[in-house]
């Protein structure tokens, strides 16, 4: 076989599954994602310390409004992300690219959709969540000009989906690293080093989408092998794009429910005061450390699933199932009891108020536990993404959603804010139970007795 070809059926089928393998993409995402809750983590200390309430309210829910938005659209980085990896494991570097350009297209389109229509969706937020005057003011400053990076930000989706379906862990570190970075330098040199306040913060997100997909784009499209462009006609094939609307539509559906589900949760919050309401900002983003961490192994899930179906090679989606739960458990197993040992310095941090560093006190070991009960849910959203089994993915998580309604039925009028936390705990647990046990019966469908097994 020449280097040509060689080359050209690099990664294509049978191949093994080591810790090394999953580490190789986990550890890097891990880093990268590690990142994105950074930010979450400066921009609440930002607005903690511009010594008002009201401020560090009406970003977290302004963070919410713009993460019901661009979370609904997560299926361009996870349908990017299985697709191309199934095109990796088979060998097929034409649709590799087709893959990555039909999705940075529905991107943008969808990005410049979202910026049009801002007014009204801004709207639709307040009204949902209910904010006090003061709070529905400053949240009205962050989002009208962070929605400015949609269109930059539903790209960056689809360029780290590519990058991610080829196993390219520290590409995609890199991507994230530039993005998250000049994020969290300009979120404090605007906000508080120029006196910017929350304008500053939404500012600072925007030069970091923007910068970022640039980037991204002189990255990924530097590296396309011309030989295997495909042309105008494969890129909008009906039946590819039909294909991927169907993956898009029921991922899509997942996510947005996952997101409603963080959104009824800070509603129910705001209804309990601001105090409440802040404490729950500053708690949530210690469960979305833990939700980074587990990221990191979903995505080596994702990439070795996606591979192995795309090889139609068992042995290696069986290893890559049972490692990347093993890590997964392990590694939220050390997040909560890091989180439940120095928590109290981390709220510490992230607010200056006292009363608030007390409130969020109360709940810590709940924000704390996240990192245990959603360790399967994480894991198995990437196999299910990996597999394309995105019909499966988007029925189990309609019933974790509905468990997770009879759980704040049920257990916020007896125990107030714990019960709310204790209901998010459960609905994390829901969903990685309810995957797991599809897994059996979808894996015997997928695997025919004359595949390799």
């Amino acid at each position: 076989m020449s280097a040509t070809a060689a080359g050209e059926n690099e990664g294509a089928g049978p191949f093994e599954v080591t810790h090394r393998l999953v580490l190789a993409i986990a550890i890097p995402m891990t880093l990268g994602f590690l990142t994105t809750p950074l930010i979450g983590l400066t921009d609440t200390a930002v607005a903690g310390r511009l010594g008002s309430a009201d401020a560090l309210a009406g970003l977290a829910i302004g963070a919410v409004i713009f993460d019901l938005l661009l979370g609904s659209f997560n299926f361009l980085r996870a349908s990017t992300t299985g697709l191309v990896a199934q095109a990796f494991g088979r060998g097929d570097r034409r649709e590799e690219q087709a893959v990555y350009w039909r999705s940075l297209i529905i991107a943008l389109c969808c990005g410049l959709a979202i910026t049009l229509l801002s007014p009204l969706l801004l709207s639709a937020g307040l009204v949902l969540m209910a904010p006090s005057p003061g709070v529905a003011d400053v949240t009205s400053t962050y989002f009208t000009i962070r929605v400015l990076s949609a269109p930059m930000a539903l790209a960056n989706y689809a360029l780290l989906g590519f990058v991610l379906g080829r196993g390219q862990g520290m590409t995609g570190l890199l991507l994230q690293a530039i993005i998250n970075g000049i994020n969290i330098v300009l979120s404090i040199g605007l906000g508080l080093g120029l006196g910017w306040g929350i304008a500053g913060i939404a500012w600072g997100t925007f030069a970091g989408e923007t910068i970022g997909m640039l980037a991204g784009l002189l990255i990924v499209v530097s590296r396309f092998d011309r030989a295997h462009r495909p042309a105008r006609a494969e890129i909008f094939s009906r039946d590819r794009l039909r294909a991927l609307f169907s993956l898009n539509r029921d991922i899509m559906i997942r996510t947005f429910v996952l997101i409603g589900a963080f959104a009824i949760m800070t509603r129910i919050g705001s209804s309990m005061g601001p105090l409440v309401l802040a404490a729950n900002a500053v708690l949530m983003n210690i469960f979305l450390v833990a939700g980074y961490y587990l990221d990191g192994l979903a995505n080596a899930a994702e990439q070795l699933v996606g591979r192995a179906f795309g090889a139609n090679f068992r042995p290696a989606f069986d290893r890559a199932v049972k490692l990347t739960m093993f890590w997964s458990f392990g590694l939220g197993a050390i997040t909560t009891a890091l989180f439940l040992v120095f928590g109290a310095d981390v709220i510490g941090l992230l607010t200056t108020t006292e009363s608030v560093r007390t409130e969020a006190a109360k709940y810590l070991p709940w924000a704390a536990l996240t990192a245990i009960t959603g360790a399967l849910a994480f894991q198995m959203d990437g196999v299910f993404i990996g597999a394309t089994w995105s019909s499966a993915m988007r029925n189990m998580m309609l019933a974790a959603f509905a468990g997770y309604l009879v759980a704040l039925a049920l257990f916020v009028p007896l125990f107030g804010n714990h019960g709310l936390w204790l209901a998010l705990n459960l609905f994390l647990a829901f969903r990685g139970v309810f995957l797991a046990l599809r897994v059996p019966a979808l894996t015997a469908q997928q695997f025919s007795e004359t595949g390799r097994s």
